[in-house]
């Protein structure tokens, strides 16, 4: 079932929404070369308790970290690991869901560790500029294939492939609500989207093949062919004008180069 949200709905998603975007730019400083993943699932897990909100992945159909950390070919569900230590160059993808008060944000970041090279750069500016492409078709009237034949126009144009396997959804009042929203997909085709709705977008874009394998683990995706993968994402509503963006709160390396005035989108640096 989907659900169009309350303004109280609303403003509790955004509070959380404050909140997860806070760590994501605490945790900017914090990766480094040197660190391991585990020390990134800790120190995440450190500043979701410390803000009064709790780490929703934990326990999440088995999941047992506070946060998935997704460095290089990983698409996505990374395992924090005591013997992954980051060295300079790295992509690393942080993926967090967090609640407080009874209110979801899921969002997703993306990170340099240390220098990296112009290929890294690229695909991270592709991915973030992929991102607010599929978010700004969110608006009363339009499709989910919208979204998701925004996303694979642009990105495939740029030479990059478009993960099938993972897909944004619908958050609140769990974790992943419907509807489903590929990040491919057919202009005009799908549900129709409406004032009120609370989504996730997500891409997750390859410099290879788009394909995944899982490991034994039963939750980290990984390239078949061992290309870099990126993923950003932010949870927003649908309003009666451009979607508001909940995750965000300050302006990050990559959104600074790509200048958001070109997205027709809408975001609140007061809270």
């Amino acid at each position: 079932m989907i659900t169009l949200k309350s303004k109280r709905e609303i403003e509790g998603m955004d509070k959380a929404g404050s909140i997860l975007a806070h760590i994501h730019e605490e945790m900017r400083d914090f990766i480094r070369p040197g660190i391991t993943t585990m020390d990134v699932n800790d120190r995440m897990e450190e500043l979701i308790r410390a803000a009064g909100a709790k780490p929703e992945q934990i326990g999440f159909e088995g999941y047992p970290y506070a946060t998935c950390t997704s460095p290089n070919d990983v698409i996505a569900h990374g395992f924090p690991e005591k013997s992954f230590t980051l060295k300079n160059g790295d992509l690393l993808s942080l993926d967090t869901v967090i609640s407080i008060d009874g209110y979801f944000a899921d969002s997703c970041w993306s990170y340099e560790v240390g220098e990296v090279s112009d290929e890294v750069d690229r695909l991270m500016d592709v991915t973030l500029r992929s991102l607010y492409l599929g978010i700004e078709q969110c608006v009363p009237g339009k499709r989910i294939g919208d979204i998701g034949h925004a996303i694979q126009t642009y990105a495939e144009g740029e030479g990059y492939s478009v993960v099938r396997e993972f897909v944004g959804h619908g958050i609140q009042p769990t974790m992943h609500e419907e509807p489903m929203v590929p990040h491919y997909g057919t202009k005009g085709r799908g549900l129709r989207l409406k004032e009120g709705m609370t989504l996730t977008v997500e891409p997750m874009i390859n410099t290879g093949d788009w394909r995944a394998k899982v490991d034994d683990n039963g939750w980290t995706a990984r390239t078949v062919d061992g290309s870099l993968s990126c993923q950003f994402e932010h949870t927003f509503v649908i309003t009666s004008g451009k979607p508001k963006i909940l995750t965000m709160q300050s302006l990050d390396k990559h959104s600074q180069r790509l200048n958001l005035d070109e997205f027709a989108i809408d975001y609140n640096f007061d809270n």
